[in-house]
């Protein structure tokens, strides 16, 4: 990624560093411009998780299968997914209904030395045709569908899994205890504080995004993937609220 970013020069994010008008938080240019700082410097274990997806993706491509990034932004879980599959025969399909996420998604992908090809669209990921996959990707996209409409996606998206196949599902999560809840944000804030964010980029950012971005416990998580139509799922990683998870479908 590294000659990637020095060719579409990714900025620095001050999106939140001055008082603004209050708004919900959207993918556009603005945003675009300046995410891979962004999601690094606000999602504690990002950069551990995008190699990680490249490791599970090996060991659950299957030959001939499709493989998907459901939300794919600029496309770190993509290029993941494209160096883990050891199939040529396999199809990679990235999705994502910004614009201006594809756009420079596409500059990504374009750089990188994988030979499998990648097909991107900009679609809506509710909507969008699923078929024959072995590995699917959600990595902290589902957290932006509304709630309601959750179900309806991992249904379409486990009817759509080869048996054996899985899907990687990443998301900011809540806690039951009101004392964890608060404990794991005040360590994510520190983290963000870490990462150089200001009080004011903080407090900004949390309420054009909480409005957007709604987590829910992991226990939910868990429930519903196995109401959807996965007989197994694991945590395989967490960081304060962040957490990763797999679910497997049986052979």
């Amino acid at each position: 990624m590294s000659n990637s970013d020095r060719t579409i020069e990714p900025l620095t994010d001050r999106l939140f560093a001055t008082e603004r008008q209050p708004e919900d938080f959207r993918f556009d240019a603005a945003v675009a411009r300046v995410f891979p700082d962004m999601i690094r410097r606000s999602v504690p274990g990002y950069t551990t998780i995008i190699p990680m997806i490249e490791v599970i993706t090996e060991q659950y491509a299957q030959p001939g299968s499709n493989c998907y990034d459901l939300g794919c932004s600029l496309g770190a879980s993509t290029l993941a997914m494209r160096h883990g599959i050891p199939f040529s025969d396999c199809t990679l399909v990235g999705i994502d209904n910004s614009t201006a996420m594809i756009e420079r998604c596409e500059h990504y992908i374009a750089l990188d030395d994988n030979p499998l090809p990648v097909t991107l669209r900009c679609e809506n990921i509710q909507q969008t045709e699923l078929s024959d996959a072995s590995v699917t990707t959600l990595n902290f996209t589902l957290q932006f569908v509304p709630p309601e409409e959750r179900s309806d996606l991992l249904r379409r998206i486990a009817e759509a899994t080869r048996p054996g196949g899985v899907l990687i599902l990443s998301e900011k999560i809540r806690f039951e205890s009101e004392d964890e809840q608060d404990t794991q944000t005040r360590l994510h804030h520190e983290f963000k504080r870490a990462n150089g964010y200001s009080d004011l980029e903080i407090s900004q950012k949390r309420s054009a995004i909480e409005q957007v971005l709604i987590p829910e416990t992991l226990g939910a998580h868990k429930q519903r993937l196995k109401d959807s139509g996965f007989d197994r799922v694991l945590v395989w990683y967490q960081c304060f609220n962040f957490v990763s998870m797999l679910a497997i479908k049986a052979d």
